[in-house]
């Protein structure tokens, strides 16, 4: 057999290096991205004033939802008779540890499954010793969620005292609370994200809350295993993240918990009806749903009535701040390639206008502005 020249060795060396030096420096342009525009949160759009858009009707109006009697099951039974075979109203919330998974995991990878991780996902578990709510959360006979998005319109809303009555909080990604209580309010039950959207700022996690991660890929399961063993992940590892993730949560192993990939899969596949994943050399196909979506859906996992506050995404005004935290533009949601807000947006509308879901910030459809008024409202 003919043993391969130096010439023919170095010829090797170099693509594999070519292709290394390619691969950092692509994930360091994703990392870093482009600047986006910036909008000043301080302007009030005149549409916010046209449709009555104040604190006060916004209050009047959440007032009402907490007053009114709460109905048990109402919002995992309205689900089911909306998607009929397509929502499964007793699908867990969260990842358990047991010998006989749900042979659904195996269908697909992250984030719609567990395919060809499991090993990873079972040393994760057998470091998180609880799977369910606190005590005390799941005990009462009918509850109430809010799930909080980021949109820009909670800026001034003054919705915070109204959002802390509910019995389950949930939070996404690095939406802070410190400094916007008058707004978001300060009470948090769940923070939902994958490790990217981890908040840095230690004061954004509490003793009574929940971390609820959403895995995407292989690296997340490599962080979340540093996490548990308060290990550092390897600088190769961290390649993979799109931005820089916490290397350290200041929880308890109890206050962890994986979010059923079957919740993604049903938000997207099933209700969204996006497309089954599938392989692709380059990019990715829009079939991911926004974890804002996932966790709405989550929330009819959870609780008997759902409520929102923070959503609706508007394209259609691209100069309008994106979140009630930061100074980006709307127009920053169409450099992102894996979501169909769009789609998202409409699915949302219909919860809201079928009174599936509540909008307390009246972002996708608004109950306490008038007919007329309410086509013209400025959402984020």
């Amino acid at each position: 057999m003919k043993r391969p020249t130096c010439k023919c060795c170095c010829r090797v060396f170099f693509r594999i290096l070519f292709l290394i030096c390619f691969t950092i420096c692509f994930l360091y342009i994703c990392k870093v991205g482009l600047d986006a525009e910036t909008c000043d949160l301080r302007v009030v759009d005149p549409k916010h004033i046209k449709c009555s858009l104040s604190p006060q009707n916004a209050h009047t109006f959440a007032k009402r939802v907490m007053e009114a009697q709460c109905r048990p099951e109402f919002a995992r039974k309205e689900m089911d008779r909306r998607f009929r075979n397509r929502y499964n109203m007793g699908l867990e919330s969260f990842v358990k540890k047991s010998k006989d998974l749900n042979e659904s995991l195996y269908l697909y990878g992250p984030p719609f499954g567990f395919r060809q991780y499991l090993r990873e996902l079972n040393e994760i578990l057998d470091m998180i010793p609880n799977d369910g709510l606190p005590e005390g959360r799941s005990s009462k006979s009918c509850s109430r969620c809010i799930v909080i998005g980021s949109g820009g319109i909670l800026h001034g809303l003054q919705l915070g005292s109204a959002i802390d009555k509910y019995d389950v909080v949930i939070r996404l990604n690095n939406a802070p609370v410190h400094g916007h209580e008058r707004d978001v309010g300060n009470k948090t039950t769940i923070r939902m994200t994958y490790p990217e959207g981890a908040p840095i700022s230690e004061r954004e996690y509490f003793n009574n809350s929940l971390f609820v991660t959403v895995l995407f890929k292989h690296a997340d399961f490599l962080w979340l295993q540093a996490v548990l063993k308060n290990e550092t992940l390897s600088t190769w590892d961290r390649l993979f993240f799109w931005k820089s993730v916490t290397e350290k949560l200041p929880l308890k192993s109890h206050q962890i918990r994986i979010l059923n990939p079957l919740i993604v899969k049903e938000t997207a596949m099933d209700i969204l009806e996006f497309l089954p994943p599938r392989q692709k050399w380059w990019g990715w196909d829009k079939n991911v749903p926004t974890i804002g979506a996932i966790a709405i859906v989550l929330a009819t996992h959870l609780c008997d009535e759902v409520s929102i506050a923070g959503f609706g995404y508007d394209l259609t005004q691209p100069h309008i701040p994106l979140h009630y935290f930061d100074n980006l533009c709307m127009n920053a949601m169409n450099r992102q390639p894996m979501h169909d807000v769009s789609k998202e947006r409409k699915l949302l509308q219909t919860l809201v206008r079928e009174g599936v879901v509540k909008d307390l910030s009246g972002g996708l459809h608004c109950d306490f502005c008038s007919t007329h008024q309410t086509q013209g409202i400025t959402t984020t």
